[in-house]
């Protein structure tokens, strides 16, 4: 009966959160190698079209106003005024180093408020272009949603700048009542943290005014709408607001898992949590058991459970070459019974992914980068994108002649999407390739960064507005770059795996005969363990007859 119902949570997941869904993982700046500040997000909702957005710095009358679109849907929600000075934003992070990224868990539909103005993409653009810190962003947020209505279903916020990182959850009062509860949690400098579309924030300090705030109401709404009933000390926003079930626990909660894992050594003992076999929450956050750098959590977005009881790679589902992704939906019936697939982190249907690095030893405008790619993180080569940027890449940019209709191979949404769906069916045969242009590149951006940053440093000391020119111009060329890189790539790979054989490749180039032609290809047919289970599915269908 358990089994039952908790599949039946899979089935209700899925339609509340409309294939939208996402990841941050988070370091504190004592958690870091080089003590920046860390924060990652995917962005994954299938048919999503990825671009890198930017809202410029501007001075506004009284009176401007300002129009709120969802982000999910587009609808035009209504208006706001506009206050009288805006930040430059480029991404999810602005030109004072504050990064806003998100996760959506849903919770409770009947919280869902109809008539808000404000939905949770706005929160976050209105967010970083009216706040310099991540606690003044908090209070611009709550203090939004609380004049206009919030719109959205239940949301996870990551709220960080170069001196701290905040974890803030927010759920709606339903139609016709105004505001949300929410509560703030502020993660320790020397902790890694992470959330992935559930709910995380249990229990909280009600006391400890410094390192966690909430709304007025959060503890006394719940009480009201029955939702719990117990001693203040003892209450949970998660369960309260976020209850989880199977889905919870191994489409979101596992993703936190994985990441853990890789950073201390003792969180393995939370998979009988995930798998729904004991019911101890992981805690929001915990101490690595050594520093994490940025190459570190790079990689750690392009997770799929290896080296876990969870592995995609090595079912049948993975088919001949490995795989790790697998078509959606996330569930599906077999003869009547419910089944699924695992829910990584790395995910085919990511619009875009980064990676804030946030600094405080550097002034705003050199010490903030979002190192951004468009689709999967595992199939994208990270670029440096500087907080100071105010000119977006043509090739970055949602306004070019390309959207999530409309295919542009000066895009690189689509030149990148274009290479992971030639190597998703043949994963093991032609990953390596992606792999050593991504590491190329992205270790040629990372070479590079200090010579870059000193002469940005030498002439912001000089003159700033030289030294924002000088890091915007570099930002372009590096993504220009990349799309270069990427569309040879590309190119190099659908001559190389044409027609299902593998073209031989010696330096780089394709050998050719003495006579001028392309070498005959190599013909590897399937793997042998493959093959395998082929001839035990068909019988004697594909045996040649024994002499």
């Amino acid at each position: 009966m358990r089994k039952k119902i908790w599949m039946a949570a899979v089935l209700m997941l899925a339609v509340v959160m409309k294939g939208v869904a996402c990841t941050n993982l988070i370091v504190g700046k004592a958690a870091s190698v080089d003590g920046s500040v860390l924060v990652t997000y995917s962005a994954d909702s299938f048919g999503m079209f990825g671009h890198l957005c930017h809202y410029p710095a501007g001075k506004h009358a009284p009176g401007t106003m300002v129009d709120i679109r969802d982000w999910d849907s587009n609808k035009y929600l209504g208006q706001i005024p506009q206050v009288a000075e805006t930040y430059n934003v480029i991404g999810n992070i602005n030109e004072y180093q504050v990064t806003i990224a998100e996760t959506t868990f849903g919770g409770r539909p009947e919280l869902v408020d109809k008539n808000g103005l404000i939905d949770y993409g706005s929160l976050i653009y209105l967010g970083l272009q009216r706040s310099r810190t991540a606690r003044e962003a908090i209070k611009v947020m709550t203090d939004l949603v609380k004049e206009y209505g919030y719109y959205s279903g239940g949301e996870s916020f990551t709220i960080a700048d170069p001196n701290e990182v905040w974890i803030m959850e927010m759920i709606g009062k339903g139609t016709g009542v105004k505001g949300a509860v929410w509560v703030a949690v502020r993660i320790p400098d020397d902790c890694i943290a992470a959330h992935a579309n559930q709910s995380r924030i249990h229990q909280f300090d009600l006391n400890d005014k410094e390192n966690c705030m909430y709304s007025p109401d959060v503890i006394s709404f719940a009480r009201e709408k029955g939702y719990f009933n117990g001693k203040n000390k003892d209450f949970s926003f998660a369960d309260a607001y976020a209850p989880a079930d199977f889905s919870a626990l191994r489409f979101c909660e596992a993703r936190v898992w994985s990441f853990y894992r890789k950073h201390n050594a003792e969180m393995d003992k939370y998979l009988s949590y995930i798998m729904g076999e004991t019911k101890e929450p992981m805690p929001l956050y915990i101490k690595p058991d050594k520093k994490v750098s940025l190459q570190d959590i790079q990689n750690d977005m392009r997770d799929h459970y290896e080296g876990t009881p969870l592995d995609m790679t090595k079912d049948l589902g993975a088919g001949a070459y490995n795989s790790p992704y697998r078509p959606s939906p996330l569930t599906f019936k077999v003869d009547g019974q419910e089944c699924f697939n695992e829910r990584p982190i790395s995910t085919q249907q990511s619009a875009f992914t980064f990676v804030a690095q946030m600094r405080s030893n550097l002034p705003n405008a050199v010490g903030g980068i979002l190192w951004f790619g468009l689709d999967d993180a595992n199939m994208i080569a990270y670029v440096p994108v500087y907080c100071c940027t105010d000119r977006v890449p043509d090739c970055f940019a949602g306004n070019k002649g390309a959207d999530g209709v409309t295919f542009s191979w000066d895009n690189s949404f689509w030149v990148c999407n274009w290479i992971s769906n030639m190597i998703y069916p043949r994963y093991g045969l032609m990953i390596d390739d992606l792999r050593a242009v991504q590491s190329r590149l992205e270790k040629g951006f990372f070479d590079a960064q200090a010579d870059v940053e000193k002469k940005a440093v030498e002439l912001y000391e000089s003159d700033p507005a030289q030294a924002k020119k000088y890091l915007t111009d570099y930002t372009v060329a590096s993504a220009e770059n990349m799309h270069k890189e990427w569309r040879k790539l590309g190119e190099f790979l659908i001559v190389k795996y044409n027609d299902i054989v593998v073209k031989k490749v010696k330096d780089g180039q394709f050998e050719r005969t003495e006579n001028g032609i392309g070498a005959f290809p190599n013909r590897p047919g399937y793997p042998e363990d493959y093959n395998r289970k082929v001839i035990k599915e068909t019988g004697d269908r594909y045996k040649m007859p024994v002499k």
